[in-house]
């Protein structure tokens, strides 16, 4: 996946992972009740700050807050722009 945007300082990029469709049991989920994933795959990462080196890596999956990051679209896909603190655990 190369990516040609590379994220200033301590910020990331991640592509979301599909929502879901269908519940565990089997129920269909409509659009209109379906939620925003919380979890995506790295796919850019920039330089850290200053004095902390960044610890997530290109290819990590990583779990975010519901609201963290910031929408992008580019080449038709959707990816969200966010800082590494918004990340709260690696997969």
């Amino acid at each position: 996946m190369a990516l040609n945007i590379k994220p200033l300082s301590d910020r990331v990029i991640v592509e979301p992972a599909a929502a879901e469709t269908q519940t565990a049991s089997g129920i269909i989920i409509p659009d209109t009740a379906k939620e925003k994933p919380q979890k995506g795959t790295v796919v850019a990462v920039g330089n850290g700050k200053k004095d902390q080196p960044m610890t997530v890596q290109v290819g990590d999956t990583v779990l975010y807050g519901k609201y963290a990051g910031t929408d992008l679209k580019f080449e038709s896909k959707d990816y969200l722009i966010m800082r590494e603190e918004d990340i709260l655990a690696i997969i």
